[in-house]
């Protein structure tokens, strides 16, 4: 479990303040890589610990800097365990007053700033703001009920509502957990052996089950959603060959990501660019680019803009 993980890790660097990677990895039995990621959450909910590189580096604990993470209860390693999360999601969490609980009992450890903060501590360098612009919390349930049922680890029946239906949908599936991402919140599951993504903004309700879930023995929460990362940002197979205006071309990389490559320098105030899609309705999303972009290839392409194009106009007609 990460939070107790977490206790170790912090009582281990009190007693020895510096611990290379590796020696951490071998007495927690975790990878080096994950070691490095629990003292970056560390950092992130202000506790002066910090990777140091070079031959005599390690994991270094800043020195006068007495934390007894003994004091600390169960609620607030918890807090501490998904450091990750802003202020907004620890709140959705429920876990707004627990993590200010812990932050306060750590900086009661660490004495009078006058004593032990010659440099300031990265919380006060660096803020994590997890949500998007101009967004609202759209999740259609209780985050935080959701997440203590899914400490039962049992199957749930789920009211959902897939992208493009009207209706709703009832099914069984086997949760992992939830992720938060750019402000949104999913639901990880598997739906019949196969791990899927529920936007909570999608999701009407639901029930936890008395069977057990049936989880894949090599997978967890992690695993799933990393392949279920990798999936939705992949180009896609089908290519499409645009023309866009040179000073639109920051915003296309903002807005498509990893689907738009193969950028041409610019002629004349324009270059071209290659965009992956999975399927051809999606280059409805280009509408937004209006009269900076024209679609070039393949023909199916070029003739569903027109139509769209054409349909978006005449719903617009003043005559």
């Amino acid at each position: 479990m990460k939070a107790s993980r977490l206790l170790h890790l912090l009582l281990l660097l009190q007693t020895r303040q510096r611990i290379t990677t590796t020696e951490l990895a071998t007495r927690l039995e975790v990878s080096r890589r994950t070691i490095l990621r629990d003292v970056e959450a560390l950092s992130t909910a202000g506790v002066p610990v910090y990777a140091e590189r070079g031959r005599n580096g390690g994991i270094v604990l800043l020195p006068g800097a007495r934390l007894n993470a003994s004091h600390l209860e169960p609620r607030e390693l918890e807090a501490l365990s998904v450091a990750g999360l802003d202020s907004a999601q620890l709140e959705t969490l429920r876990l707004s007053a627990v993590r200010e609980s812990a932050a306060l009992k750590m900086a009661a450890r660490q004495g009078p700033a006058s004593e032990s903060r010659d440099q300031p501590q990265l919380s006060d360098l660096v803020l994590v703001e997890g949500n998007a612009w101009f967004s609202e919390s759209d999740a259609g349930v209780d985050v935080a009920d959701l997440a203590l049922a899914l400490r039962g680890r049992c199957q749930m029946r789920i009211l959902y509502r897939r992208s493009g239906e009207e209706q709703d949908s009832t099914l069984v599936v086997d949760p992992y957990g939830i992720v938060a991402k750019s402000g949104r919140w999913y639901l990880i599951a598997d739906d019949h052996g196969t791990g899927r993504l529920f936007a909570l903004a999608r999701l009407r309700k639901f029930e936890t089950l008395n069977a057990p879930a049936t989880l894949r023995p090599d997978q967890n929460l992690r695993s799933v959603w990393a392949t279920l990362k990798e999936r939705t940002e992949s180009p896609g197979k089908f290519s499409v060959r645009v023309r866009l205006k040179e000073s639109r071309l920051d915003l296309a990389r903002r807005i498509l990501g990893t689907r738009i490559h193969e950028v041409t320098d610019a002629d004349k105030g324009w270059c071209t660019a290659t965009i992956g899609y999975h399927d051809i309705e999606s280059v409805r999303q280009l509408l937004q680019f209006g009269d900076n972009i024209e679609v070039l290839a393949p023909p199916s392409a070029r003739a569903r803009i027109h139509q769209l194009a054409k349909d978006l106009a005449d719903r617009h007609c003043t005559d």
